[in-house]
C-alpha cells in the first residue's frame, strides 16, 4: 500500500518539499478526472513500485517521485478524453505507459499493453499483480509480428516510434471506425512531412500536462479502408 513519496531540494538554507500525492490530486483534479480517480491511491501505489524496480531494471531516467507523477503519470492521463472504444492496444508500453494509468482510469475498459522487452513486461506484470488490475493483459511482441485475434478501437504509443512506422505497423491492427494515437513532445512537423499519405491525420492536438513547463502533442490519424477491416486482422 502507497505510504507517502517527497522530493527534497536545497535551496540555500531552506528545504523545499514536494508532495508527489499532492502533487497527483491536484493534476487529476485539473485534468477534470476528479470522479473517476479522486481518493484512489493506485496510481501512487503504481509509482512506489515504478522506483523500487527501476533501481534494478533501469525503467526510466527519471528518478523523483514528483517528476514521474507529472512526466509519466499526469502525461499519461492527459490523453485519456482522446480514447475511443472499449478495446485499447498500448504499443511499445515499457514500463507500462500510459497503458496502466490509463487502465487505472477506466476499469470498464480492456487494455492490451505489447512490448518485446520480457524484462520490463516482468515488471509490469508483477505491477498488476499487486494493483489487482483486471482489465489489462500483457503481450510479449514486436508490433510488426503481433497478431491479435480481435482489432482495436484505440492503439496509442508513447515515444515509440516515428509516425511512419507506427502507422505502418499498427493501421492493420485498428478497427475501421477506430483511431491511432501517437504522443508527442514538440509538433512533430519532419514526421508528418514524411507521412506517406497525409489525410491518415485527423488532427493533432496541444495538451496541458499538469506541472509539465513543456510541450505535448497528440497526433490523431485513422486507418484507411484498406488497412483495417471488421474481423481479425491479416
Amino acid at each position: 500500500m502507497y505510504t507517502g513519496l517527497y522530493n527534497r531540494n536545497r535551496k540555500g538554507r531552506k528545504n523545499s518539499f514536494v508532495d508527489p500525492g499532492e502533487l497527483l490530486e491536484d493534476g487529476i483534479l485539473e485534468l477534470g478526472l476528479e470522479e473517476r480517480l479522486g481518493g484512489d491511491e493506485l496510481l501512487m501505489e503504481f509509482v512506489a513500485e515504478l522506483m523500487n524496480w527501476n533501481r534494478v531494471y533501469n525503467l526510466t531516467s527519471v528518478r523523483k517521485p514528483a517528476d514521474i507523477v507529472t512526466r509519466h503519470i499526469l502525461d499519461s492521463l492527459s490523453i485519456l478524453e482522446h480514447l475511443r472504444g472499449d478495446r485499447i492496444l498500448d504499443v511499445g508500453t515499457g514500463a507500462g505507459l500510459p497503458g496502466i494509468p490509463l487502465a487505472i482510469a477506466c476499469p470498464e475498459r480492456e487494455f492490451v499493453l505489447l512490448d518485446s522487452s520480457s524484462k520490463k513486461l516482468r515488471f509490469v506484470q508483477q505491477t498488476l499483480g499487486i494493483l489487482k488490475l483486471d482489465n489489462v493483459t500483457l503481450e510479449n511482441a514486436r508490433v510488426d509480428e503481433y497478431q491479435p485475434e480481435n482489432l482495436f478501437d484505440t492503439i496509442v504509443c508513447r515515444a515509440f516510434s516515428d509516425l511512419p512506422d507506427f502507422y505502418r505497423n499498427t493501421s492493420r491492427l485498428c478497427n475501421s471506425g477506430g483511431c491511432i494515437l501517437a504522443m508527442k513532445g514538440v509538433y512533430p512537423m519532419t514526421e508528418v512531412e514524411s507521412l506517406d499519405d497525409k489525410s491518415v491525420i485527423s488532427d493533432v492536438v496541444a495538451l496541458k500536462v499538469p506541472g509539465l513547463d513543456a510541450e505535448r502533442h497528440l497526433v490523431k490519424m485513422h486507418p484507411t479502408v484498406n488497412d483495417s477491416d471488421t474481423g481479425s486482422p491479416a
